[in-house]
């Protein structure tokens, strides 16, 4: 079993974050709150696809707006990934999908490498989903892929639903990352034989 507790305490926000990654083929879940409620339902996603078994506490500065919540929530996420994955021998390391929510369809493509990247690629037609800036969905995954150690890509590739994206989007990320976190061997799987 690979676990991690990470706290993390600013003027902004309060987090406590655990995270175990299960055996590969279990669904997930989210125990806890961020105090965003569309957050929370993006959360429950990722957790639920990835296998990720995630308990928050968050008390974030949300009579501001939910910036730093969501970033610092996806530096929190990040860095419980990287200190559970170890030093990630045996992991599949590649994942990629398609992954479709009724008109909407998006790409995630990654390489959990030990270098960080994102490229991300979405538009959104409304400013908000419900208390949800949806300009955080990019600062959520930046967070995460470079406090992870995780080359991530994705892409919206069509969809008028900003609901239906953006969960496609979290999804994605989810399940790409827990695939990739999968046990296959006893072997780094690098010609350098580290990442």
């Amino acid at each position: 079993m690979r676990n991690a507790t990470i706290k993390r305490k600013t003027k902004e926000t309060d987090i406590e974050l655990s995270l175990t990654i299960p055996d590969y083929g279990k669904k997930g879940s989210l125990k806890g709150s961020s105090g965003i409620g569309f957050f929370d339902h993006m959360l429950n996603s990722f957790c639920s696809h990835g296998g990720f078994d995630v308990e928050l506490k968050c008390d974030g500065d949300l009579f501001v707006d939910g910036h730093h919540t969501v970033e610092d929530i996806g530096i929190v996420l990040g860095t419980a990934l990287k200190e559970a994955a170890g030093d990630m021998r045996g992991i599949k390391r590649f994942s990629d999908i398609l992954m479709p929510m009724d008109e909407a369809l998006v790409m995630c493509a990654l390489d959990y490498s030990g270098r960080s990247y994102l490229y991300f690629e979405s538009d959104f037609a409304s400013p908000m989903i419900g208390d949800y800036d949806t300009q955080l969905t990019v600062e959520f995954m930046r967070a995460l892929a470079f406090n992870a150690g995780i080359t991530l890509h994705l892409k919206k590739m069509y969809g008028a639903n900003d609901h239906h994206v953006t969960e496609a989007l979290y999804k994605a990320a989810g399940k790409c990352i827990g695939d990739a976190l999968k046990i296959v061997s006893d072997e780094i799987m690098s010609t350098k034989g580290s990442l």
